[in-house]
């Protein structure tokens, strides 16, 4: 669970808790006696790809550290059919009914991700290209909806704009042209950071390369078109990076890791991922 001790999701889970309980769980209070104790239990009620059962677990420690933990014999990322109940926790029942809505929130937005990137990777299983993620998250959940990406075997594009240099059309225009803005990011930034830059045609990715780019990024192209440019990028520069992106779906993804491309980039994976159902039945035990 090392990744969940970042406090700033320990923080966060804090607040979601806060938003959800206000001055109380009146219902809670009025009709369950303190002292009960209780086991609840997680159902799949449709096939998922498991993720969050951590973050679940830490949403009832914030409520009662002396809570159990969940009891379960799958593993983040293992593929779980309908009906199957895979994990159990016990405890006292109004800490399991207080946190019950903020736990499934989590962990059925986090297994909707890891499902859907999943879907993804098998699509292009075979062609040595990987499925990323972009920036287009829910603010506040980035952390934990990146770590879903991974869980469903896909890779993490930029966590934010501190964690690498992505030059695109609006930088291009406001730096005066392609070489400008990549000549102005190597004086400016570290020796460690690559440099990609977003190309929308030939000659934009012939000056990108020459500028010395790293990276280049197709930004919706055609598959076909796709495959020219990469054939015209490894001749410019057999080391340099390819990526294509721009509304990416899984009826068509598998055409764009055929053309050669590294990295797929699919911002559909964060926000657009269905949120998978999920139960939490409570009995006293």
């Amino acid at each position: 669970m090392n990744w969940l001790e970042n406090g700033e999701i320990l923080a966060s889970i804090g607040e979601f808790l806060a938003e959800d309980i206000g001055r109380g769980d009146i219902t809670t209070t009025a009709t369950v006696p303190r002292d009960t104790r209780g086991v609840g239990r997680f159902l799949a009620k449709e096939y998922l790809v498991l993720c969050g059962l951590d973050v679940a677990e830490a949403v009832f420690f914030q409520l009662d550290p002396d809570v159990g933990e969940i009891e379960t014999s799958f593993n983040e990322g293992d593929e779980i059919e309908e009906g199957t109940v895979f994990g159990s926790m016990k405890g006292y029942a109004d800490v399991l009914l207080v946190g019950e809505r903020t736990a499934l929130n989590l962990i059925q937005r986090m297994s909707g991700i890891a499902t859907l990137t999943r879907q993804f990777v098998k699509a292009v299983e075979g062609t040595g290209a990987s499925i990323v993620d972009t920036r287009k998250t829910t603010p506040g959940l980035r952390a934990l909806e990146k770590y879903a990406v991974t869980v469903g075997g896909g890779k993490n594009h930029r966590m934010g704009l501190d964690d690498g240099v992505l030059i695109k059309d609006n930088h291009i225009a406001l730096a005066g042209g392609i070489t400008r803005a990549v000549s102005a990011a190597k004086e400016r930034v570290g020796h460690l950071h690559k440099i990609e830059v977003e190309i929308s045609n030939w000659a934009q990715l012939r000056e990108a390369i020459e500028a010395g780019a790293e990276i280049v990024m197709l930004d919706n192209q055609t598959p076909e078109e796709a495959a020219k440019l990469v054939d015209m990028a490894r001749n410019l520069n057999p080391s340099v990076l390819i990526e294509a992106s721009g509304n990416m779906d899984l009826d068509r993804v598998r055409s764009y890791a055929d053309a050669g491309v590294d990295l797929i980039s699919v911002g559909r994976i964060t926000h657009s991922a269905r949120a998978v159902d999920i139960s939490f039945k409570i009995q006293i035990g």
